[in-house]
């Protein structure tokens, strides 16, 4: 298999350790804007798609988000399929026209969030489709960790994340939580959301993100942010019968009458990022349609993008 990696930053080396572990005879290209670009063992650098001689069976686009609309185009026009990570695109400018050239283009396309394949969200997700009897009436999402510790050898205000004009704020990093909320209950019928950056981590990058889902029946709260120094990535589900808790870091949820519902010490979320490149390749190679395609995140994004 012959695989395109545009932008080879932190996220693009665990899709390779992914790639790796499923694939027996790979090759990987990396697309660089430098000359002086690293030299990673096993990848092959290129400075043009018109130097790699056989054509990719898939491109990862892991760049910094705002270069996403004009890479995905790039290879639209190379008619190259597409693993893009998330989130899609940092604005919702133009972005109904990039949804049109790719679904004229008839290219497989899948937006990676690997936490849909995170044992605790694939849970709950089955749980709440078969257990009509603990109705929801409320639901409140919270992720918070702390933007110096992601990536400890760097100055953190020089990184992506936390600058604004190059696609960073925590309510696109940690986009995770509104891509799986959009997956369980679909789109709501009024979002209202705040979005600041004022804390003493002293970004222009939005650093706290608290978001309101209203539905029919029930109210989603989603609160992200960069400055909690003890990680916390939880769930509380709050049910008619029950109170579903959610531990996204331990693997674990307990449910009030229930008791333990799951527990598995021995996870790795980079079963997560194996499990979801095993997923695309397969839908790649049958040439079926995956999940979460380019159009279907992007109606997530817009959630995401309320203020815009």
């Amino acid at each position: 298999m012959v695989v395109l990696i545009v932008g080879l930053g932190s996220i693009s080396k665990k899709h390779i350790k992914a790639l790796t572990a499923i694939c027996d005879e790979l090759t990987i290209y990396a697309l660089r804007s430098s000359k002086n670009a690293d030299v990673v063992e096993g990848i092959i650098n290129v400075y043009s798609i018109d130097e790699i001689i056989a054509k990719p069976d898939f491109a990862i686009v892991s760049n910094p988000t705002y270069k996403h609309f004009s890479t995905i185009e790039l290879l639209i026009d190379k008619d190259i399929p597409m693993f893009i990570e998330k989130p899609a695109l940092d604005s919702l400018h133009a972005s109904e026209d990039l949804i049109r050239k790719m679904e004229a283009s008839s290219l497989l396309n899948y937006v990676a969030c690997n936490l849909r394949f995170h044992p605790c969200i694939q849970f709950v997700k089955q749980y709440f489709s078969s257990n009509s009897h603990n109705r929801i009436n409320e639901v409140n999402v919270y992720c918070g960790s702390y933007l110096p510790n992601w990536r400890p050898s760097l100055n953190f205000r020089e990184v992506y994340s936390a600058n604004k004009d190059q696609g960073g704020g925590v309510h696109l990093d940690l986009f995770h939580e509104m891509d799986y909320a959009y997956w369980w209950f679909g789109k709501p019928i009024k979002t209202s959301a705040v979005l600041t950056s004022k804390s003493t981590l002293a970004i222009d990058a939005i650093d706290y993100a608290n978001y309101l889902l209203e539905y029919p029946q029930f109210n989603v709260s989603i609160i992200l942010n960069y400055f909690r120094r003890d990680a916390k990535r939880t769930i509380e589900i709050v049910g008619e019968v029950e109170t579903i808790h959610v531990d996204l870091l331990k693997n674990s949820i307990e449910g009030s009458e229930s008791g333990q519902m799951l527990e598995q010490q021995d996870f790795d979320i980079m079963d997560t990022y194996i499990t979801q490149m095993k997923y695309f390749i397969d839908h790649l190679l049958q040439n079926r349609n995956p999940m979460n395609t380019l159009s279907e995140s992007i109606e997530a994004l817009k959630i995401t993008l309320v203020n815009e």
